[in-house]
């Protein structure tokens, strides 16, 4: 029985999550079937978070155990030849029993991505939510600061588990052009649950000159649901391109 820790990227387009439902397909079903598929027993995945239905990933990291008589290279090869095509294992590695893909974390890197466009993109749509009214990057800018640091972030999502903190540190929280595009990148200890989609929602209302700072710091410190000055982001714009851990503790 080995401990494996695998990176995955998927197109979250078409999937209900990365969690198992009780019905529709989601990521870490594709996962178990596979590896039930090759070993023969079912194998219980764990993720280092839940994405959301249609929110993609780079960099999602799982654990599990499995028994596996050969090479983890000859396991990355088998399993992306038998996962779906909107999923694929990036690299697989031993894990330590102390490791846990959740737990372990230092911090999670999420980049949503914006086309500003009065037209629309067909080639891009899976992956980019298209804004056709003008967005101030300045603006952007200064909405994206006034989260960065350790805040209560209950207006602006929903914790995992009933009675779980709702205070998340922001590391990092910054916007930028690349080319035709506006992209933010959010770097954080953890997230709630929809957080990062319910922040870049409330940014854009910034942006686009609809919301002052002073009203998105209001939100902020309002500390309730119901007081976010906008809806979420749709999920197409949002990537979880990485998962940071501690190397010295994870080593085997």
């Amino acid at each position: 029985m080995q401990y494996i820790r695998a990176t995955v990227a998927y197109d979250g387009t078409d999937f209900r999550g990365f969690q198992l439902q009780a019905s529709g397909r989601t990521v870490q079903g594709e996962l178990e079937a596979a590896l039930l598929q090759l070993s023969g027993t079912e194998t219980r995945v764990i993720g280092s978070g839940r994405t959301d239905a249609g929110v993609h990933a780079l960099g999602q990291v799982v654990g599990f155990h499995l028994h596996w008589r050969h090479t983890l290279p000859d396991l990355q090869r088998a399993l992306n030849a038998v996962l779906p095509p909107d999923v694929a294992i990036v690299n697989l590695s031993a894990a330590h029993e102390g490791w846990h893909p959740r737990f372990s974390a230092k911090w999670r890197h999420y980049r949503y991505t914006v086309l500003n466009s009065p037209v629309r993109s067909p080639l891009e749509r899976r992956y980019t939510h298209l804004v056709t009214k003008p967005l101030d990057l300045d603006l952007l800018q200064a909405a994206a600061s006034v989260f960065v640091g350790e805040h209560d972030f209950a207006s602006f999502g929903q914790p995992m588990q009933e009675g779980e903190t709702t205070v998340r540190a922001i590391l990092h929280a910054a916007w930028q052009g690349i080319d035709h595009l506006l992209v933010c990148d959010v770097i954080g200890n953890a997230f709630l649950r929809g957080m990062v989609r319910a922040l870049v929602g409330s940014m854009l209302r910034v942006g686009s000159g609809e919301l002052e700072l002073g009203q998105l710091a209001e939100a902020l410190t309002a500390r309730d649901r119901a007081a976010a000055p906008a809806p979420p982001a749709p999920a197409c714009g949002l990537c979880l391109t990485h998962v940071e851990y501690n190397v010295l503790s994870d080593a085997n």
